[in-house]
């Protein structure tokens, strides 16, 4: 069993439309990911706040500007014989600023909660996705063969109300 000993702080937005029971998604065209359809999101940057980097992301991925923000999970994504972590920070907008263009990265797409494409998406979406579409705060770690494709172990839970999502992961309690 090994450890991780470092991490890439991530970003993943889902856009929710709560009246039509809708989430937006975006078919992946490019890099990591590509082919899957998935929320908004990636890499914070360096002298970026977590929040700061979802907003860029989200305008950069499909031309729209987050109007609330709510941080609603953390996941830890490891891959075997990986020594880097995914530490992705998962947030939710009900409104935003724009319409949703496709983009050199990503084609938008609405999708209704109960025809989410889990078959075209990661494989670990189909566990956490559900917290997400029922307000619930959750926090898991899902480790994924070298074909990033097989989860091999994972573990996922709800944040109990009054409970606190928290801020990050610890390296030296993620095990691979």
């Amino acid at each position: 069993m090994a450890l991780v000993t470092s991490r890439k702080l991530l970003t993943l937005i889902l856009v929710i439309d709560k009246d039509e029971h809708k989430v937006l998604l975006g078919m992946k065209k490019r890099g990591f990911g590509a082919g899957k359809f998935n929320g908004f999101g990636g890499k914070v940057e360096k002298g970026e706040t977590i929040e700061q980097g979802v907003r860029r992301e989200l305008l950069e991925e499909a031309e729209i500007e987050a109007i609330d923000l709510k941080r609603v999970g953390m996941l830890m994504f490891t891959f075997e014989k990986d020594p880097v972590g995914l530490e992705t920070h998962v947030f939710v907008t009900t409104s935003y600023k724009g319409t949703p263009k496709e983009t050199e990265e990503m084609r938008p797409e609405w999708y209704a909660f109960d025809q989410i494409p889990f078959d075209q998406m990661w494989s670990d979406d189909k566990y956490w996705f559900p917290f997400v579409l029922n307000s619930q705060q959750f926090s898991g770690h899902f480790h994924f063969a070298e074909d990033q494709k097989t989860i091999l172990k994972h573990d996922l839970h709800v944040i109990q109300q009054g409970g606190r999502l928290q801020q990050g992961f610890q390296l030296d309690k993620v095990c691979l």
